[in-house]
């Protein structure tokens, strides 16, 4: 379970603010949590959440341990009530069920909280309500509302939350939690935090084989260009264009070409602390000495290029195949 002390490495303008507010017992009616996906707006809910009930707190620090703790961990706590959309938007019964929820006393203590995850996605009418919910603030209720999309939500919401801005973690941030939390290998690690500032997306890639072979297949392509260069066309058709079959896909395999060179002119920079494929050091330094650093930063404006002309509709493997040739030249 996250505590406090690893949010404010994660968000610490985040987790400044809010304990610093609990410590005071100046908490806000409503808060609005506001960021990409995967910055941690959900956990720090539930981070929140249980500090407000846990009976065995440490300072802010909540047990993780009690039932108070468990049963909001499993979303099932009579004073923490959660609201997602139900199919694409936050309807105006689920609304109304809240309001009607508050009106009742706390089951076990007075305080309420309620956390509305994807708060953009309201219809006008539960917007609308919610409002009226927010323009009638109770000392012991407390409101989360989470969002991707600020800009999607009414102002007048806006202006009676305290906003709080979730900003992307940092690349090494995400590769500690890999490897640490979920013991995802290094090599993969590294790969998907360099390719996403999404937690959540770096840590689905790290899951997938598809994203592993990925990562293989690149290797192999970059050794052919550099010692094997009659067998490059060969691999692409039976090896590659199957492999990276979706316009997406494409555009990952693409982008991973884009990092070993970018690996390459770190070497020649003296940046080695910033490479991607640190277990390839070896085939890097190949490529370091093999190519200028005005080569190397000329392939990797063919891959911008070729990244650029997949979006305009061009034929995917026609693509690739002009993409790599030019690289071996």
């Amino acid at each position: 379970m996250t505590s406090w002390k690893e949010w404010k490495r994660k968000q610490p303008y985040a987790a400044a603010l809010l304990t610093n507010s609990m410590k005071k017992n100046r908490l806000s009616h409503a808060y609005l949590f506001e960021g990409s996906k995967g910055t941690g707006k959900m956990g720090i809910a539930v981070t929140l959440a249980k500090t407000l009930f846990c009976p065995f707190l440490d300072g802010v620090e909540p047990c993780n341990e009690c039932s108070d703790c468990k049963r909001i961990t499993s979303k099932n706590h009579p004073d923490v009530h959660f609201f997602s959309p139900e199919g694409h938007s936050i309807k105006i019964e689920q609304i109304r069920l809240l309001r009607k929820e508050f009106s009742y006393r706390g089951s076990e203590s007075k305080r309420k909280l309620y956390i509305i995850e994807h708060a953009d996605r309201m219809t006008q009418s539960a917007a609308n309500s919610l409002l009226k919910f927010l323009e009638e603030p109770n000392e012991h209720e407390t409101a989360l509302l989470l969002t991707e999309q600020i800009q999607q939500l009414l102002p007048t919401i806006i202006s009676r939350c305290q906003t709080i801005t979730f900003n992307p973690l940092p690349s090494a941030e995400i590769r500690r939690m890999l490897i640490e939390e979920y013991n995802i290998p290094t090599s993969i690690a590294y790969l998907a935090s360099a390719i996403t500032n999404d937690y959540e997306s770096a840590k689905a890639r790290c899951e997938e084989e598809w994203f592993a072979q990925a990562r293989k297949l690149v290797i192999q392509l970059m050794e052919e260009i550099l010692e094997r260069h009659y067998q490059v066309l060969l691999t692409i058709h039976e090896k590659w264009i199957p492999h990276f079959k979706e316009r997406e896909q494409l555009e990952l395999g693409l982008q991973l070409l884009l990092l070993w060179h970018r690996d390459v002119l770190q070497l020649k920079l003296g940046k080695e602390d910033e490479m991607v494929f640190i277990q390839e050091r070896e085939k890097l330094e190949q490529f370091h000495f093999r190519f200028t650093k005005q080569q190397v930063i000329k392939q990797m404006e063919v891959i911008l290029e070729a990244k650029k002309r997949l979006n305009a509709n061009v034929n995917p493997q026609l693509l690739i195949e002009q993409t790599v040739l030019k690289l071996q030249e």
